[in-house]
């Protein structure tokens, strides 16, 4: 990955829309829901505070997240559909299994 965000911001790779549904109904590209959670793969160094101070950023990269379905700026980087976002977009940190 050559991009380095800015600030609080972050690059998630979405995950991949599922294509079966629990029951084994095959999902139509045009019915499929955007995925709401992604792996983060880059961040920014923080937020500067109103004081001049760096607040660092809760997420690393690795973290599992969940962020909003209509969540952050999508691009095409290297070939990858990713989305840029801030972190406060990020509703949780998924827990390692």
């Amino acid at each position: 990955m050559t991009l380095k965000p800015l600030a609080d911001r972050v690059v998630v790779k979405p995950s991949a829309a599922e294509e079966k549904t629990k029951g084994g109904i095959i999902v139509p590209d045009t019915a499929k829901e955007k995925p709401v959670w992604g792996e983060v793969i880059a961040t920014g160094p923080g937020k500067i505070s109103d004081e001049g101070k760096l607040i660092p950023l809760e997420v690393k990269i690795g973290d599992k997240v969940l962020y909003g379905k209509y969540s952050g700026t999508e691009v095409t980087i290297d070939g990858e559909e990713v989305l840029i976002m801030r972190e406060s977009d990020i509703f949780a940190i998924m827990p390692k299994k």
